[in-house]
């Protein structure tokens, strides 16, 4: 009789904390739209996340604040992978050797048109595609050339590390995930925006969503 009890709908327990919408500006994650786009309810109203573009701001400020606490922390590779490149790329990541590696990013030339991956940035959550990586560092240094200062030039490649690390459309996160980068969003510097200046979220109010119903 009591199991027959608990499984009655009308006397369900209430509801757990996960389902509460908390006080935060991103609220809780409802649904995943598209692969790529996190649904969450605020209490503002909803709130539409790039998950993406959101990550992608997350891995950069965390880069960078590795940068400027310790270094940022290297995860030397159990197996060194072999890439190959245009010979006028492995030349450009030659020269630049000393920079990738404070970005993370340990690598030797290997022949003409390779070169050896031994180390990568040590960083939660960064999935690294190291040849399609390389080809854009490789491009990102030779567009920004030797006139920009040091700075500029390794807060580039840890912007090209982020967006090639983060978080991929397509890729269905379950909502356990979703919550997480909410909160992480929350609490990261410049989160309103990618590092390409596109927007992470955005935010229909209640009573925007009421006009476009007709109900005010």
């Amino acid at each position: 009789m009591a199991d027959a009890a608990a499984a009655r709908p009308d006397e369900q327990a209430p509801q757990a904390p996960q389902d509460l919408v908390p006080p935060g500006p991103l609220g809780v994650a409802r649904a995943l739209l598209f692969d790529t786009y996190i649904l969450a309810e605020s209490r503002e109203g909803l709130v539409i996340v790039d998950q993406h573009a959101a990550h992608e701001r997350i891995v950069y400020e965390r880069l960078k604040a590795e940068l400027r606490a310790r270094g940022v922390p290297r995860q030397l590779l159990l197996q060194p992978e072999v890439v190959e490149l245009d010979p006028a790329d492995v030349a450009v990541l030659e020269e630049a050797a000393e920079l990738l590696q404070r970005a993370g990013l340990v690598v030797e030339p290997f022949g003409g048109g390779a070169v050896l991956v031994r180390e990568v940035p040590a960083v939660a959550g960064l999935r690294l595609e190291l040849a399609p990586l390389l080809a854009d560092l490789a491009e990102d240094l030779r567009t920004l050339g030797s006139a920009a200062t040091l700075e500029a030039r390794i807060h580039r490649v840890l912007a090209t590390v982020a967006c090639h690390g983060s978080v991929r459309a397509g890729r269905r996160l379950t909502l356990a995930e979703m919550n997480a980068l909410l909160r992480q969003i929350e609490t990261t510097p410049h989160a309103a925006q990618c590092n390409h200046g596109r927007p992470t979220y955005i935010t229909l109010r209640r009573r925007e969503l009421e006009r476009l119903f007709e109900r005010r």
